[in-house]
């Protein structure tokens, strides 16, 4: 007999997302355009609340037979991932206002891509994986093409669909080898099966799949381009809350499934950890525009990442949480801040357009130090303690070589970063932006104090993220 309350409890945020969703979807065929605005709020609204349900039930609970299991480390991971995509979606409504392209279907989509986050992050099966996966994909290219009458953005919706699919099936065909040598979808019983070579390319293929979807190096082709292309706010959602998801994720399938072939996979994942650090800022150094930079850097993040999965578990799970948190909160606020790059003839991306930021709108220049300083890494700000917390338990795993790539790689990418701030700060001043909606102003401030505020008082978070590592240990 099912516990009724139990599976409640696991699955109350996807519920609820998938609640909202489909009655968004009748509201929007009854009412119409007159569906548009509004749906932003309480798209936004229903993302924190499936925040609150995910922290609720925070230590986590099994339901279906095993098909959907949540811990702390995966609720952590889906708290922060939700309040991300609400706070993208929050400041979405202006830009898409200013651009005659405001619609009911993008929160709609929205809630059906964060919908997709919580199902890969409840998986605990092959399938249910699967299906979040492309729950997700599926939700994200249309997102990333939603400006039908641009054609950067078709073409940015057409690559990422193209290169998306052929990822998705190197996935699939990954999962199918792992079940047909380990006999069962299970993530508990593949670890406990009898490692094969046929197993371990399986692993290799969803290993592969799992580093597009992250945008780790060498699959990270798509990723500048879809960042140039697609709409700012799909992108600043992109950066965020869908790579905070993806690569919990990714540590956790290798983790809980894979986790006894630990010495077959790390090297794996140490080389695409040090391709991506070292493509990610190498390629970010030769970027003006402002997007594609970003692109870049998330790439060398993604990098930086991996390198606490290559330590493992037990001294990476929560380096992993710490940075990714830090990070995601960092890249939405600079987002927002290209969000605000707008003068009279429309949106401008060349970094050159930031000149002298500092003289003409300083509390935006000076909330965009604070980030860039935080996802550079430099003190000051959490990015700093993200980064600390990597090369310990880099250091600790015996991963010097990678240790040694990642300050290396952080200080090739402090040139960029260091550009970006000298062209707000001591260039000639162009034309002032135009007024800059409140609420991505809002959000820019905001993620700013908190890159402050989570590096001065850093215990209680540390404390919080203790515990959500704990859950992943068991």
């Amino acid at each position: 007999m099912m516990d009724w309350e139990a599976i409640f409890a696991t699955i109350a945020p996807e519920l609820l997302l998938v609640s909202a969703g489909l009655i968004g979807v009748l509201i929007g065929a009854i009412v119409g355009d007159r569906f548009n605005g509004v749906s932003f709020r309480l798209g936004a609204l229903v993302l924190f609340l499936a925040a609150g349900a995910a922290l609720y039930n925070f230590e986590g609970a099994e339901a279906f037979g095993g098909l959907v299991t949540t811990n702390a480390f995966v609720n952590f991971a889906k708290v922060v991932s939700f309040i991300l995509a609400g706070v993208a979606l929050f400041m979405a409504e202006g830009f898409m206002r200013r651009h005659e392209t405001i619609r009911y279907e993008y929160s709609l989509l929205v809630i059906f891509a964060a919908l997709g986050m919580g199902m890969i992050l409840s998986a605990s099966d092959l399938m249910t994986l699967y299906i979040g996966i492309e729950t997700l994909s599926l939700s994200s290219y249309v997102l990333a093409s939603f400006h039908r009458d641009s054609a950067r953005s078709a073409e940015a919706g057409l690559k990422y669909f193209v290169l998306g699919a052929l990822a998705s099936g190197m996935l699939l065909y990954g999962a199918s080898l792992v079940y047909g040598f380990s006999g069962s979808t299970r993530f508990e019983a593949i670890a406990e099966a009898e490692l094969s070579i046929g197993l371990l390319f399986g692993m290799v293929l969803m290993i592969t799949g799992l580093a597009f979807k992250v945008s780790a190096a060498p699959m990270h082709v798509w990723t500048p381009d879809v960042y140039e292309g697609s709409p700012s706010p799909v992108v600043a959602f992109f950066a965020a809350a869908p790579k905070m998801a993806g690569m919990v994720v990714f540590a956790h399938v290798l983790f809980t499934a894979f986790g006894p072939a630990f010495e077959d996979w790390r090297i794996i994942v140490a080389i695409i950890a040090a391709a991506s650090m070292i493509v990610g800022a190498f390629g970010a150094l030769a970027q003006t525009n402002i997007k594609r930079l970003l692109g870049y850097s998330s790439i060398a993040n993604v990098g930086y990442a991996l390198v606490a999965v290559a330590a493992g578990a037990e001294l990476g799970a929560g380096a992993l949480l710490l940075f990714m948190t830090a990070y995601a909160i960092a890249s939405l606020g600079l987002f927002g801040g290209v969000l605000a790059m707008r003068r009279r003839g429309g949106m401008v991306e060349d970094i050159q357009e930031l000149s002298g930021l500092v003289r003409t709108q300083t509390g935006m220049a000076l909330a965009l130090t604070v980030l860039i300083i935080s996802v550079s890494g430099f003190p000051l700000a959490v990015g700093f303690l993200g980064k600390l917390a990597l090369l310990q338990a880099g250091l600790d795993a015996g991963l010097l070589p990678l240790v040694i790539i990642l300050i290396l790689s952080s200080v090739v990418a402090f040139g960029y970063y260091l550009r970006l701030i000298l062209i707000m700060w001591v260039n000639e001043p162009k034309e002032a932006f135009e007024r800059v909606d409140g609420s991505v102003m809002l959000v820019i401030t905001t993620t700013a104090l908190i890159t402050i505020a989570l590096f001065v008082f850093i215990a209680p978070f540390d404390r919080a993220i203790d515990a959500a590592a704990a859950g992943l240990l068991g």
